[in-house]
């Protein structure tokens, strides 16, 4: 099969990023990348263009980097509760999973979040405090803490039977 050597204009998704040279099939270069200015072929009068879109894409990184860190800062420091339905004795009805978690960040500010960046291992289907790590950048992650709690009030079960118990003694 015939291959062609591109310099990518812009970040193709499983291909590579805006700066890299690849290796593709020649069709889908000449049918695709070329066509929607993706790519260009890799030539000698290119060599400029390559060092200059690897200057503007390590830049690009570096600032992302820079704000992947405050929004990380800014989203340990958050901390905010979520209210589930309980019976009487505080067991949860479901579960909190993250895209409980995802909604209440967005009611927080945090709106460009994507619910994939919440990394929650299992649902959470116990009231307290809980943490779970939050992917903001590729390599900047931050750890949310928030607390899950009951919608209703939780009647102690030990509290009730100690005030059945006191009539039937005062009798």
């Amino acid at each position: 099969m015939a291959t062609s050597e591109v310099l990518l204009i812009q970040p193709v998704e499983s291909l590579g990023a805006e700066g890299d040279q690849v290796q593709v099939k020649a069709g889908f270069a000449r049918n695709f990348l070329y066509p929607q200015k993706m790519a260009v072929p890799v030539t000698r009068g290119n060599r400029k263009q390559i060092e200059a879109l690897k200057a503007r894409r390590a830049e690009r990184e570096a600032k992302n980097l820079e704000d992947a860190r405050a929004q990380a800062t800014k989203i340990a420091s958050t901390h905010f509760a979520i209210a589930v339905k309980t019976g009487d004795s505080g067991k949860m009805f479901g579960a909190v999973t993250a895209i409980n978690i995802h909604e209440k960040l967005v009611e927080a500010g945090f709106d460009a979040m994507v619910r994939k960046q919440v990394q929650l291992e299992a649902p959470i289907k116990e009231l307290g405090q809980h943490t779970v790590s939050i992917k903001v950048y590729q390599d900047v992650e931050a750890e949310l803490k928030f607390d899950v709690v009951s919608e209703n009030p939780i009647v102690e079960e030990e509290a009730a039977s100690k005030k059945e118990e006191a009539p039937a003694s005062e009798v």
